[in-house]
């Protein structure tokens, strides 16, 4: 089973991906020539792989856990739908899900 993502580069512009619906959404998008570097490799400690979530699909990922929370909030691209990309289960759920690559920090 596969899921299609929209997934909008650092530059605007916009890519249909699709991955396996498993695994993290980090591990769809470090795979990609313009994705996220994903240097701690999902252990929610670096932060690079922020991604902004489409706001219409925010309230349908799992609540964030407070260590996310608090790693995200201390970067300088924070916005109310970022979210660390290792901390989103791939399910079939999240099929037509849109995120935005944040900035580099």
């Amino acid at each position: 089973m596969t899921v299609r993502m929209h997934v909008i580069d650092r530059n605007g512009n916009e890519h249909e991906v699709e991955a396996t619906a498993t695994g993290s959404l980090m591990e769809a998008l470090r795979e990609l020539d313009y994705g996220v570097a994903a240097m701690c490799g999902g252990m929610c400690s670096c932060a690079t792989c922020h991604v902004y979530v489409a706001s219409d699909w925010a309230g349908k990922l799992p609540a964030q856990q407070s260590d996310e929370r608090d790693l995200l909030t201390e970067l300088l691209h924070f916005r109310e739908t970022s979210r660390l990309s290792c901390q989103i289960e791939l399910a079939r759920e999240l099929d037509g899900l849109r995120v935005t690559l944040a900035p580099e920090e």
